[in-house]
């Protein structure tokens, strides 16, 4: 499955960049919510919500109730202790009444936030198990002392047996350590905490089991093992696919009525028609219903409304095949698209002048349609952390006959810079005062021309060579596929095209990004390892990737340099141009990796360039990053809507507001969208 759904919560959004004319609404929003650990909580504006009709309101509302009720979904798939220790952890928070001064309550508090943050007990792009601050003895007490009904405990067990069972699990840092393991030199499946697969369920029986199905001479092959755990029973392998009336159907029951509800208000038959096969997915579980579904979205491109929901991304999976719940509810922001929307109208050109070779170039390119929106609604893996761009389906072959969606979300964006204003990183990080001018200036323009060139043009652009099976990089897939469109990306950004098209003003202004990109990926991305530890998040590896082999090979021409000032560590470009050339070079191989399926060719170059840290470096970069105070990952709390009914009950209007807090949040949807028993074995 191809890895389309990008997440980058990237450095430039930690500054302010573009000077932009402020409303006295946006000027009193306040965007900052909270921050704890390394996570900061922010809020994101639904923009021009007023400028909607009362039916497409009707009809976002009951988009986001079946993106909120897909929530339990994501925290079993990520683990299968999650859902007893969320609701374990909810219930001391509800009703703890000890000294709330204490440093195990304070830590228990943080613990908390994290997991809800994180979806599980696993650091959401980091993948490591974070554990405690606060002491097993505390933990133990403060369930002890809670109503036996609130214990999320097994039918038939003690809470005595709970605390036995599920204490090593937060507590033992070897035990469930990684939520995905991509280290190839181990069994990638049986060393991974996610719960896509059963227990003893090893990388070369899932491997042997799913290359079975495939037909090497089917052009239109479904997305096998998307929508299932597969778990052995009575030694046999089989798949529990997820569907109503089969795994999480009672989380898909609800999301179903609400789609079915949704369909009531669809704005057009193509709408409508998408919903129904969504609908007809769940209950069936069909992939090729599914694909059915995929097509048909892919041609809605008139409504104005517009959604995510499902198993779409398999980043959760070392092998990606294994997609993750997520959801977003979105509609389109009209204004800017009618500039974005060129780049699909040229993307015949732009594939043309690639610099890749002849033979893995689309002879053309169909369907592409880009469009910059407003979210609604967060949910599932879209939720708190969420994406900028979204290029969906991942199915090659539809991409190929049928062609894509691309979105960039304008109020994410808008969220992130504005709550950044003024926090001291470029100037602890950039050294070269016109850099820091271009920054100042382009930056957050420049940021979003990369991710609509990543998403609209990168993923859509490239095709694989007959025969060739689309998981054939397996480890290495995600990390590649993000390379590629980051690439694409980059190639192009310095293109007088993009002045010619009016994305820029400025001969100089893709050097902001260049800088950035060089930047985060070789220096400042850093802030989010932990010292002593490798990168592992495909996305980091894939800046990793690209900068460290241009730095490398650019030595011999001085292309860019590390240098250092007064004992710090600054990036330095002398040559843009000849950058621009490498970055063409690079885009060229990988694109030849993806095309051919050549496996050791991807793994040569994510070992050698993506993988690995300088400890020294490392240090220089966390001291200077933990001087900022500065949160190195983002995530945010949903608005809330209310239903305005007339004194005979009839639906009058749809309201948002933005008072709702983070735990204020969290409490409610573990209320009211806890649809899956605790535990799903």
């Amino acid at each position: 499955m191809k890895k389309i759904f990008i997440f980058m919560m990237m450095t430039a959004l930690y500054f302010s960049c573009a000077k932009q004319t402020k409303t006295v609404e946006q000027e009193e929003f306040n965007y900052n919510v909270e921050q704890f650990a390394d996570l900061g909580i922010l809020r994101y504006q639904v923009s021009n919500w007023d400028s909607l009709s009362l039916n497409q309101k009707q009809l976002v509302y009951c988009l986001t109730e079946a993106a909120l009720h897909g929530r339990d979904i994501l925290f079993d798939q990520n683990n299968r202790y999650n859902l007893a220790i969320r609701r374990t952890l909810e219930a001391i928070y509800a009703n703890y009444n000890g000294d709330k001064t204490t440093q195990d309550y304070q830590e228990f508090v943080v613990y908390t936030k994290r997991v809800w943050f994180s979806n599980g007990i696993h650091h959401h792009y980091g993948e490591e198990k974070f554990t405690p601050g606060f002491s097993p003895g505390f933990f133990q007490q403060a369930v002890k002392t809670l109503p036996e009904s609130l214990v999320p405990i097994r039918a038939g067990q003690s809470v005595d047996s709970f605390l036995a069972e599920i204490t090593p699990v937060m507590f033992d840092t070897n035990l469930y350590a990684k939520k995905v393991n991509q280290d190839s030199r181990l069994d990638v499946i049986l060393t991974s905490a996610n719960n896509y697969y059963g227990e003893n369920v090893t990388q070369k029986e899932v491997e042997a089991f799913y290359n079975a199905m495939k037909n090497p001479n089917d052009l239109t092959p479904v997305p096998f093992g998307l929508n299932s755990r597969l778990v052995k029973k009575d030694g046999k392998l089989t798949e529990e696919v997820y569907k109503v009336g089969g795994l999480y159907s009672s989380a898909l029951e609800k999301v179903v009525y609400w789609l079915e509800e949704a369909e009531k208000y669809a704005e057009n038959d193509q709408q409508k028609k998408v919903i129904e096969l969504l609908v007809d997915f769940y209950k069936t579980g069909d992939l090729k219903k599914y694909d059915k579904y995929s097509i048909e979205w892919v041609h809605d491109t008139h409504s104005l409304v517009d959604f995510v929901n499902g198993f779409t991304e398999s980043y959760g999976d070392a092998l990606g095949l294994k997609a993750s719940w997520e959801s977003m509810v979105n509609f389109k922001d009209l204004q800017s698209t009618a500039l974005t929307q060129k780049l699909g109208e040229n993307a015949q050109w732009f594939e043309d002048h690639s610099p890749v070779s002849p033979q893995f170039k689309k002879k053309s390119v169909k369907g592409i349609t880009f469009k910059t929106i407003t979210a609604a609604i967060l949910g599932g893996d879209c939720y708190p952390a969420t994406p900028i761009g979204i290029n969906l389906p991942n199915s090659n072959w539809i991409r190929k006959e049928f062609g894509s969606k691309s979105v960039t979300i304008t109020n994410i964006t808008e969220a992130y810079d504005k709550a950044a204003a003024g926090n001291g990183f470029l100037e602890e990080f950039v050294c070269c005062a016109h850099e820091k001018e271009l920054m100042e200036k382009y930056g957050a323009q420049t940021d979003n021309l990369h991710t609509d060139l990543h998403e609209c043009l990168g993923h859509a652009s490239g095709q694989l060579l007959s025969g060739i099976d689309q998981d054939a990089l397996k480890v290495y897939g995600s990390t590649i596929e993000e390379a590629r469109a980051d690439l694409f990306g980059l190639y192009y950004i310095p293109d007088a095209k993009m002045l010619e098209m009016g994305f820029l003003d400025n001969a100089e202004a893709y050097k902001a990004e260049y800088y950035k990109y060089m930047m985060n990926g070789l220096l400042t991305q850093l802030s989010r390892i932990e010292l002593g530890k490798d990168i592992e998040e495909a996305h980091m590896r894939n800046r990793a990737l690209i900068a460290h082999w241009v730095l490398e090979h650019g030595q011999k021409d001085n292309v860019v340099e590390l240098s250092k000032k007064d004992g710090k560590t600054y990036v330095i470009i002398n040559d843009y141009d000849k950058m621009r050339t490498l970055i063409g070079e690079l885009l060229a191989e990988i694109q030849r990796i993806k095309s051919e399926g050549d496996f050791n060719g991807a793994k040569n170059l994510v070992e050698q360039y993506a993988v690995k840290v300088d400890v020294e470096l490392h240090k220089e970069i966390l001291e200077r990053y933990g001087k900022l105070h500065i949160a190195p990952y983002k995530g945010f709390v949903n608005p809330v809507y209310e239903v305005v009914k007339d004194a005979k009950g009839n639906i009058t209007d749809i309201k948002i507001s933005y008072i709702e807090g983070y735990a204020e949040q969290m409490l409610r949807y573990a209320k009211d969208y806890s649809d899956l028993p605790t535990y799903n074995d």
